[in-house]
């Protein structure tokens, strides 16, 4: 019967935290590491496998790194559940956090029906290690032309959003200590969170639902969520920071969801592994909440090209590695 150490736990639980909230799926990567070892490794860590105490893991996983984002996010996720119970009161959509909260609900919903019916399949067909590598590549092909190919209005509202932090942050500003530069940075963090919201809801429930919808390609091993989710919002006119962030907030109800409707499966098959999952869990939401605030940073001034590359590159010695050894 195949078992679970901690060194697996480890390195399996950083990479999570990490390629979950990266474009370079996680579970592409929780597929091809494993792989690529072998050994011990490839038992062990087989995703494909029904019993294997591989998915009892991912779901801890999964929970610790939604947890991740809720902690960064908290002050956003207060607002848009206050404002979704107020539009339930009010039997109203007045305000941009209750336009949000709906949104978000919208956007949710294809990606949750079709987990529910079909992941078991998804995963036993494709959750396997060459055509996790082929997937990643396709993935590398997604971002690229995503960048390639974006809108008008999206490098506009870049253009826009780059002129007003300039505009914001001016010259000569400096900071009085480190605390208080700290605290003014997450202050303006929480500011900006805001306007981002209020671009946000000016986008329709019917956009929302198409951007949604793209989460339905990262059922397959290799294909990045929070990737193909900034693609389209980029299609849709979004800038690639307002995309990066719609795709965050997405992806927190979706990997919760995906990790609490897998607790059978951690409680069949987690005996015995109880510590692996917990020293996995959380370094997998400590990652979690490292790339977020790094991501959030990165995209208000860089694009998805490095990922795009490395996803090739990566998937393409994948292939050419496991069909030789």
């Amino acid at each position: 019967m195949s078992h679970m150490t901690y060194p697996e736990a480890i390195v399996v639980g950083f990479i999570q935290g990490i390629t979950e909230l990266f474009p370079v799926s996680s579970l592409g990567h929780n597929v091809l590491i494993p792989a690529l070892i072998g050994g011990s490794w490839a038992a062990d860590l087989n995703v494909a496998a029904s019993a294997s105490p591989y998915l009892a893991f991912i779901v801890g996983m999964h929970v610790a790194t939604a947890i991740g984002l809720l902690i960064y996010f908290w002050r956003d996720w207060v607002r848009i559940i206050a404002a979704f119970f107020s539009s339930i009161r009010e039997r109203d959509i007045a305000t941009v956090d209750q336009k949000l909260a709906w949104m978000l609900i919208v956007a949710t919903i294809p990606v949750g029906l079709v987990g529910v019916v079909f992941e078991h399949e998804f995963r036993v067909l494709f959750a396997k290690p060459v055509r996790a590598a082929i997937f990643l590549i396709i993935n590398g092909v997604i971002l690229f032309a995503g960048e390639r190919f974006r809108t008008k209005r999206s490098r506009q509202a870049d253009a826009a959003l780059a002129a007003e932090r300039a505009a914001v942050q001016g010259p000569g500003t400096g900071r009085a200590s480190h605390a208080s530069g700290q605290r003014a940075e997450r202050l303006a963090e929480i500011e900006s969170g805001k306007q981002a919201d209020a671009r946000l809801a000016t986008k329709s429930f019917g956009e929302a639902l198409v951007i949604g919808s793209s989460q339905i390609l990262a059922l397959l091993a290799g294909i990045s969520r929070d990737g193909v989710t900034m693609v389209a919002g980029m299609l849709g006119g979004l800038s690639r920071e307002d995309a990066a962030r719609f795709a965050f907030l997405l992806a927190t109800p979706v990997i919760l969801a995906a990790g609490v409707l897998k607790v059978p499966d951690l409680i069949q098959h987690g005996h015995g592994i109880y510590g692996q999952i917990l020293v996995g869990s959380v370094l997998s939401g400590l990652g979690a909440y490292v790339s977020v605030r790094f991501l959030m940073k990165y995209f208000q001034t860089r694009t998805l090209t490095p990922f795009a590359v490395y996803c090739v590159v990566f998937g393409v010695f994948c292939v050419i590695y496991l069909h030789f050894t």
